[in-house]
């Protein structure tokens, strides 16, 4: 057992018992959508994935929720906990997290109306025939056979986890305004049946599929529930309320562990919110919830990112475990790191969500800046090798992408040079960290830049790095990340034909900017600015708050029919929306830019063509994309037939996100 009495964080690393089994620290890997599944039960991957981070500390990982029943699929890449094939997946994972000390849990769960039918081609299924905010469709009021599947569904898993080998079951779907969550809330449960009404009824299949989850698993195996603390929404469930059900379903004696969460699809920055959320925001609703629990372990969660955040919480009483998702997507070792007092090393979650955008696009899990999330059997730790023979490295770019080649390469034994132009590293990313929203991007400059130092590269900031210079200096390898630059032609892509030609008339004026410029400009924005985005990306929000924030009045103009619709994927657009209106901007859609005179903009109606004339703008800054800076690949690529190693990476292949720039920072310098 682990001696905590020299640890800063004591609390943290004591161990704890969860029912008949004994946590050895307090960490809590919560339960994340991976799109890892196919063909509806888990996968090697998973196996990868769960074991990355039991190896490094995790005490207790609870696996992705997974459907008790067919009408609970809102993708096809949801696992079938109902279906025995998973067992044998089970037996795998289990054996894979055993072997480095962690507790593993199955999480079974159900969406009720908080899905459509698209993808499972059955009707919804809710307590009452009242439709989610964000589907809209119709549900189909449960009937008492329906009920009895759905127990049955809950039932079926616990009998697959034991077979599997799992050390308990985690009862979801009282949290996140989910099936449970629907019948317990008198919001959502309009019945008038044994299942409606009072809490005693509301409660009644929950504790019912707690029973039978309980029969299932036996005294030796843990069970658990995971619950809201606050449904945060008028008429849901709020903190007073959320304790009472804990305290009912505690004294049953039935389970071992409350989990505790926020929100609904009514708000859904509630459960998974993006920066700047407070650190630590749901605990004094969970702390509620401890109380009333009976003295059973309360797991608590909410943007709790550093050992240091998760000591005071547990220290002061709030729960008794901390549980991560996010932030031990962006680093698995985040525990091991803890142990050995080095939270400086931690890679930092930095609130962007961007693993929420990958699976809100149908891709596998992925962190903006740990290329091994979602890849752990290719690019987790303990993956990357030393490199056959040292070469002389250059990388040509110190944003992202350029320092994560440059930290791997330096890491496999390579002496590398990284060459920026600029005053410091960082790229765009310290250009979006001046947003006041988006200050926690720094995290991936800094965590990078400190990583990169350590490393030993040999760093040249304000220095040129031409072909000439570089082939004479007899690099061996060079890998190219000069980046890109924002564009300032004025068309967008309903105009493709003119993307290359003259640009649109008045772009050239002194006052007209690129969002690049607008965010790197030393000088104010001036009384009024125009912000016109023709790529609803985050970069035309992301200009807009700064400019406000430096005292100017916006307004933000698109040719598309909401600002900003790719903020759909991270799940902020509201909260980002919101931000903005308090800040004075004003937003006008469906506007296609045609001209600039002076301090006027000239817009055309892109429905009805009539022309709309805005002006009085001392700044107008233009949101339409970047131009790659890849004339050194160029210069550069021909010497590839002599031997010369050349990788173009990130904004410089082509303009992209963060995320895409590191990863191909990683690839590029493992190849070398």
């Amino acid at each position: 057992m682990q001696d905590t009495s020299k640890s800063p964080y004591p609390t943290l690393f004591s161990p704890i018992r969860i029912g008949p089994k004994t946590a050895r620290n307090r960490t809590w890997m919560s339960a994340h959508a991976t799109l890892l599944v196919k063909d509806h039960v888990f996968t090697d991957a998973h196996v990868a994935y769960y074991a990355e981070r039991a190896k490094h500390g995790v005490a207790v990982i609870t696996m992705e929720c997974m459907a008790v029943h067919e009408t609970s699929l809102p993708y096809r890449g949801k696992a079938l906990s109902f279906d025995p094939r998973m067992v044998p997946q089970y037996q795998k994972i289990a054996a894979a997290v055993h072997e480095h000390g962690a507790l593993l849990l199955a999480q079974p769960w159900h969406r009720g109306r908080e899905t459509n039918s698209v993808a499972s081609g059955a009707p919804v299924w809710a307590p009452s025939a009242v439709p989610c905010a964000v589907y809209r469709e119709m549900p189909h009021a449960m009937t008492v056979e329906d009920i009895d599947a759905i127990r049955e569904g809950y039932r079926l898993t616990a009998r697959h986890a034991r077979s599997g080998g799992l050390d308990g079951v985690e009862v979801h779907s009282m949290a996140h305004g989910y099936l449970l969550n629907q019948f317990l809330s008198p919001a959502t449960n309009h019945r008038n049946d044994a299942f409606g009404g009072s809490l005693e009824n509301r409660l009644r299949l929950v504790m019912e599929i707690i029973q039978a989850t309980r029969e299932e698993c036996g005294p030796d195996m843990i069970v658990g529930v995971r619950i809201n603390s606050d449904d945060g929404h008028k008429g849901g469930l709020r903190p007073a309320d959320w304790a009472e059900i804990a305290g009912r379903m505690t004294a049953s004696g039935l389970i071992d562990y409350v989990s505790c969460s926020h929100g609904t699809y009514l708000n859904r920055m509630l459960i998974y919110p993006t920066s700047p959320e407070s650190h630590g925001y749901q605990m004094d609703a969970t702390r509620q919830v401890r109380q009333a629990a009976n003295g059973i372990p309360v797991v608590g969660v909410g943007r709790i990112v550093t050992p240091a955040e998760a000591e005071k919480h547990l220290a002061a009483g709030d729960c008794d475990f901390v549980a991560m998702a996010r932030a031990l997507i962006a680093d698995p070792e985040w525990v091991a790191k803890a142990a050995r007092d080095e939270g400086a090393e931690i890679r930092p979650c930095v609130g962007a969500n961007w693993c929420m955008t990958s699976i809100f696009a149908q891709a596998p899990i992925a962190c903006i800046h740990n290329p091994a999330a979602g890849n752990e059997k290719e690019l987790g730790t303990f993956t990357l090798k030393r490199a056959e023979r040292a070469k002389k490295v250059a990388v040509v770019g110190g944003g992202p992408g350029g320092m994560r080649a440059a930290l791997t390469a330096a890491q496999r034994g390579h002496a590398v040079t990284l060459f920026e132009r600029g005053h410091e590293l960082g790229g765009q990313i310290r250009l979006w960290s001046r947003a006041p929203s988006r200050r926690e991007l720094l995290g991936i400059a800094d965590w990078l830049e400190g990583q990169v130092t350590k490393a030993g590269v040999d760093i040249r900031l304000q220095t040129i790095a031409d072909a000439e210079m570089l082939l004479a200096d007899g690099y061996e390898a060079i890998v190219v990340a000069t980046g890109s630059q924002g564009l300032r032609h004025g068309w967008t892509p309903l105009r493709p034909q003119n993307w290359n030609g003259a640009p649109l008339p008045g772009t050239d004026q002194p006052n007209v900017l690129s969002y690049m410029d607008a965010l790197r400009e030393p000088r104010a924005p001036g009384r009024r600015a125009l912000v016109y985005d023709g790529l609803g990306g985050r970069q035309g929000v992301v200009t807009a708050e700064y400019l406000a924030s430096q005292g100017a009045e916006v307004e933000f103009v698109t040719w598309l029919g909401q600002a900003a619709p790719d903020l759909a994927g991270s799940r902020d657009w509201g909260k980002t929306y919101g931000m903005l209106r308090r800040m004075g901007l004003r937003f006008a859609t469906d506007l296609e830019l045609t001209r600039i005179a002076g301090d006027a903009a000239h817009f055309r109606d892109i429905y009805t063509g009539d022309e709309i004339v805005k002006d009085g703008f001392d700044s107008i800054v233009l949101v339409l994309g970047a131009e790659a800076q890849d004339a050194l690949f160029h210069t550069l690529a021909p010497k590839r037939a002599e031997g010369l190693t050349v990788k173009l990476i990130g904004d410089a292949l082509a303009p992209r996100r963060a995320d895409a720039a590191i990863r191909e920072g990683e690839i590029a310098a493992r190849a070398i």
